[in-house]
């Protein structure tokens, strides 16, 4: 059915239609029910299971309360890795915000932002983590860390054991996750194409298209949806830095090394 014929059917207009399906407007029970009639919907476990996705689409999100704290790129990442299937990401130099400990995130976020930023800033990733965390279905995790993440003594000013142990709890969730993975480029790899950037691939269940963020200070960091062609080639960028990360068992070998030689 093209949308003016549903529009017709429904004596709605063509626009009221339009956004619904562009998703700028919520949609309510009724109308949802009038599409999936109009559809020849008929089953009731799948027209439940819409109702719960449009009931879902119109409570407010967790991560809104920190809108004015944060900045809406970063707002905006978050709300789409909070629906992710897969999260691939890379880092040059600091350890992921779903698997850094408080102490760390709190000294990585000192000194950038307000004290008062700083400490909605430590909230919001622990928050992301219980988040992913409570999910029925929780994401797949793969990161890729230059060597550079962790043999920075991270904290040494602050407490000398903050870096060792957020070394031994990645490696930790490593180990007794199998749902999350971590590899290492070692120093010895060379240039390769993770030192233009830290980045992020967020894949969805679906036919939800990628996403990807590319992070960098306040105000220029993007997110980038739909067709766009950087998206496919970031993820082949991903694929070819696991082309020289060590394997995952050799990794987190490195990282408990690089824990003892900082507590040396």
């Amino acid at each position: 059915m093209t949308q003016e014929q549903v529009a017709r059917a429904l004596e709605w207009s063509p626009s009221k239609l339009i956004r619904i399906e562009g998703g700028k407007n919520a949609i309510t029970r009724t109308d949802l029910q009038a599409l999936l009639a109009t559809y020849d919907m008929t089953s009731e476990s799948r027209q439940e299971k819409l109702q719960a996705l449009a009931r879902g689409a119109r409570e407010r999100a967790w991560w809104n309360d920190y809108r004015g704290e944060i900045n809406d790129a970063t707002l905006a990442f978050v709300g789409y890795a909070a629906g992710a299937s897969y999260i691939r990401h890379f880092h040059g130099s600091v350890i992921p915000g779903l698997v850094q400990t408080r102490e760390y995130a709190e000294v990585m976020s000192t000194g950038i932002v307000s004290p008062t930023r700083q400490a909605f800033t430590v909230k919001l990733r622990m928050q992301r983590q219980e988040e992913l965390a409570k999910r029925q279905n929780r994401p797949r995790q793969h990161y890729i860390l230059d060597e550079a993440a962790i043999r920075r003594h991270v904290g040494i000013k602050v407490d000398p054991v903050i870096m060792p142990n957020q070394l031994n709890h990645i490696a930790d969730l490593a180990e007794r996750d199998d749902l999350i993975t971590v590899r290492i480029i070692p120093f010895s790899a060379g240039a390769h194409l993770g030192i233009y950037g830290p980045f992020t691939v967020l894949e969805f269940d679906g036919d939800l298209g990628d996403a990807l963020y590319m992070e960098g200070r306040p105000g220029t960091t993007v997110m980038v949806t739909g067709d766009d062609e950087s998206i496919s080639e970031y993820r082949t960028h991903f694929e070819s830095l696991l082309d020289v990360a060590l394997s995952a068992d050799k990794s987190v070998e490195l990282i408990r090394q690089a824990a003892d030689d900082l507590m040396a």
